[in-house]
């Protein structure tokens, strides 16, 4: 898509996978963990390993977006459904035994924390013209710190513009965690984009909203958006298609 549009005055970004390479941290903290504990010899090969791991982190996380279950219990609820899976006997563990062993894990994943190298050079050449922040289905501590970590953070300098699903009370794609973010730029949905790498819950829920929907689909392998939602293949794509 090369033709400008017009009439935007704010963007509201999606965090992981989006400005924060969350699946190749996840990865290699991961296989760094299982390698440690002695338990990656229990799979075929590491790509076994991702994807029983991502799979259950889509059941237990989607516990915690529908609110049965807290950050942190989704956390303990990875640990002991994973340690089942594998025979030992993860159901048994107490919680500060579950809550341990996903720690193990989190220490090898946020050593390999990184924003994609066009996060900033994209965020930076958008702040001059547009207000920006961020509509994300977690929690407002946990995607500061990777904001933080990350050297993005310094877009964003209020909190109200992180508009988190735990401390909102509702996930994406419901409208009204979109309309809070345009509330937080002091903008109407009609002149704000959203940039999300999901389809349905970012590129479809933006548009449902109202806002201007961003899918991006840094792969290439995600298929035709729907209509009403714009493609984008790189961050770096986003400052002249609104016009910088």
């Amino acid at each position: 898509m090369s033709q400008q549009i017009e009439g935007i005055r704010g963007v509201l970004f999606d965090i992981d996978d989006t400005l924060y390479d969350y699946t190749g941290c996840d990865r290699t903290g991961l296989l760094a963990h299982l390698g440690e504990r002695g338990l990656l010899g229990r799979f075929p090969d590491a790509e076994a390993a991702v994807g029983l791991w991502r799979e259950i982190m889509e059941v237990q996380y989607a516990r915690f977006l529908t609110g049965e279950l807290t950050f942190s219990g989704q956390q303990r609820a990875r640990a002991r459904e994973f340690l089942d899976h594998l025979g030992e006997d993860g159901s048994t563990l107490t919680d500060e035994q579950a809550a341990a062993w996903f720690a193990g894990y989190v220490t090898h994943r946020d050593a390999a924390r990184s924003a994609f190298p066009d996060a900033d050079p994209t965020l930076a050449a958008l702040a001059p013209h547009h207000r920006l922040g961020i509509v994300s289905n977690s929690s407002l501590h946990h995607q500061r710190e990777k904001l933080d970590i990350t050297g993005l953070l310094h877009h964003f300098p209020a909190d109200e513009v992180l508009i988190c699903s735990d401390e909102f009370g509702q996930p994406k794609p419901a409208a009204a965690i979109f309309h809070a973010g345009c509330a937080a730029l002091g903008l109407a949905p009609g002149e704000v984009a959203y940039v999300g790498d999901r389809h349905d819950v970012d590129g479809l829920g933006a548009r449902d909203a109202g806002l201007t929907a961003f899918w991006l689909d840094r792969t290439g392998i995600g298929g035709t958006p729907a209509p009403g939602v714009h493609l984008l293949r790189g961050l770096d794509e986003l400052p002249s298609l609104l016009g910088h």
